[in-house]
């Protein structure tokens, strides 16, 4: 009689409907060590899991079918990418950082993160990630950033010697108005740093008590007073005045000053009238469809560049010298353009005649010393403060005619050589030939090496054996005597004098670094000054970031 076999209800696998456990010989307990085939009655050893009884069949019984055995070892893909990350995980939170740093350093609103592209981006890269919230970005992530930002900063401008400010005003598309300023100083590596300090409305009108108020906070809040701190804005007369009121070295924007001058030339009525026609056809090829399809023709047939007409800006004088040599660049397909039938049946406007042409191309030659020079001056990388003095120099020398110049071209130079002469007056240190008194050489003698209080030797006593015998015969060198502070001073002004100049295209802040042992009074005032821009151009370019924010549509 077969022995029964049975298989305990708590077992639940498929496999088990062909395997069961024989009792115990002394009992009613099945022997859990063998499960024994109900197929062919061998007995197979059992250790707590079906893998044995699984080879069994499949070695045996082929034919049996069974489902596939599952791996409980190693999940799947999908299972693993289902648990979503917890949102203080490292990896959550270096993410989370870098959704902010993309949001700040690439102008984008709080909604990005809810739309579908960027979902769609993160879930590609790391699907188990959650995306923070917009109140979670602004209520949290993007203040701490900002603290963390600010405490670098502030960290910086307490290395510093002295940090000078530009200070500019905007108002937006919502007409909101706003200030900006930025610091700037020289590091302890001869690097110019700079630093945008803040970007906030201003709701009282901008008389100069109030700008100067703006200016107190700002320095306050950032613990600049004791930085000797120096204020760069425009010649506006409310910025001019508040400055005055805070008692700090005003800097007039020097490119501010270029504008001016420059907007005197282009205002000589000869020169308006020509840029009046410039511009009324440049206009005139913005707002025609036709004109503009016309002009492209023309442009591929004369081989020319496919660029579109300028116009100008009110406030800034070199987009109108822009508008001007983008007309002339593309003079020969605008005339052809509005000589064909399309065009001129839409417009009775007419090109620029043989003597405009050439009018306009002396006022580009004449203007082009102002325009490098305004590029020069917004650079932010190098110093420019040391400039000023040579450049408005040679700027002067430039706008002097000579006998060659047309009336009009006579004109403008003399228009801004007047305006330009009259907006900036520097003195120059008078030299006289061998004179080294204190009154030509600049006090640089405080603050900079420390005194070396020489000792004087010691005495030996009267009674020494040693004088005793040699005193007669021993003599000593008169030592030199000390030099004073000023004297160190003017020796090291007369040698660095004597040095050959550095190239135009090398940064002095390097040549600085090199030599700031060799002159340690004036490397002093060197990390003084050539801090100092000299324009208001980084607080302005602000403005253009922001021009990115409040867009019309964020204005609305």
């Amino acid at each position: 009689m077969a022995t029964p076999v049975n298989v305990p209800p708590s077992l639940k696998a498929d496999v088990w409907q062909y395997f069961g456990f024989k009792n115990c010989e002394d009992s009613e307990e099945p022997d859990k060590s063998k499960a024994v085939c109900k197929m062919c009655k061998m007995e197979v050893k059992h250790c707590g899991n079906t893998t044995n009884l699984r080879n069994h069949l499949t070695r045996h019984h082929p034919d049996i079918p069974l489902a596939k055995m599952a791996d409980t070892k190693q999940r799947s893909l999908e299972k693993a990418f289902a648990v979503k990350l917890a949102s203080t995980s490292p990896r959550a939170q270096k993410i989370t950082q870098s959704v902010g740093t993309f949001i700040c350093k690439d102008i984008c609103p709080y909604s990005v993160v809810e739309n579908d592209g960027f979902q769609n981006l993160i879930n590609t890269l790391e699907p188990r990630y959650v995306l923070p919230t917009r109140k979670h970005l602004s209520e949290v992530v993007i203040p701490n950033m900002y603290e963390k930002v600010k405490h670098d900063v502030t960290a910086s401008l307490k290395s510093a010697e002295r940090v000078a400010i530009t200070c500019d005003s905007w108002t937006s598309r919502a007409t909101d108005n706003y200030l900006t300023i930025t610091s700037h100083h020289i590091d302890q590596e001869w690097r110019l740093v700079s630093h945008v300090l803040q970007t906030r409305t201003t709701e009282a009108s901008h008389t100069a008590v109030n700008l100067s108020e703006i200016m107190f906070k700002a320095i306050e809040e950032w613990e600049l007073t004791n930085k000797n701190p120096v204020i760069v804005t425009d010649n506006a007369a409310n910025m001019v005045r508040a400055v005055e009121i805070t008692g700090w070295l005003h800097i007039g924007c020097f490119a501010h000053t270029l504008n001016l001058a420059s907007q005197a030339g282009l205002k000589v009525p000869a020169v308006a009238q020509l840029l009046g026609r410039v511009r009324r056809i440049a206009s005139f090829f913005h707002r025609s469809t036709v004109a503009s399809r016309k002009l492209k023709e023309k442009q591929k047939i004369l081989n020319l560049p496919a660029h579109k007409l300028v116009t100008d800006g009110v406030t800034r004088w070199n987009s109108t010298l822009e508008m001007l040599e983008r007309f002339l660049e593309q003079q020969p397909a605008i005339s052809a353009a509005l000589l064909s039938p399309e065009v001129r049946s839409d417009s009775n406007l007419c090109s620029l005649t043989e003597a405009d042409i050439t009018d306009g191309e002396d006022i580009v030659k004449a203007l082009k010393p102002l325009k490098a020079a305004t590029l020069v001056m917004s650079e932010e990388k190098s110093p420019t403060l040391s400039i000023i003095a040579p450049l408005h120099a040679q700027l002067l020398e430039k706008m002097i005619s000579v006998s060659h110049d047309s009336s009009l071209i006579k004109d403008l130079k003399t228009a801004v050589y007047d305006n330009l002469k009259s907006r900036y007056v520097y003195e120059l240190c008078r030299e006289s030939d061998g004179d080294t008194s204190e009154e030509t050489v600049p006090d640089i003698s405080h603050g900079g090496v420390d005194e070396v209080d020489y000792a004087p030797p010691i005495k030996r006593s009267k009674d020494s054996a040693l004088i005793f015998l040699l005193g007669p015969a021993y003599s000593t060198k008169t030592t030199a005597p000390q030099k004073t502070p000023t004297q160190k001073a003017k020796e090291e002004v007369n040698r660095y004098r004597d040095v050959e100049p550095v190239a135009l295209s090398e940064d002095p802040l390097i040549w600085w670094r090199d030599h700031e042992r060799e002159y340690p009074l004036l490397a002093l005032q060197a990390k003084q000054y050539l801090s100092i821009p000299g324009t208001s151009v980084p607080s302005e370019r602000v403005f253009s970031t922001a021009g990115d924010i409040v867009t019309a549509q964020r204005a609305a």
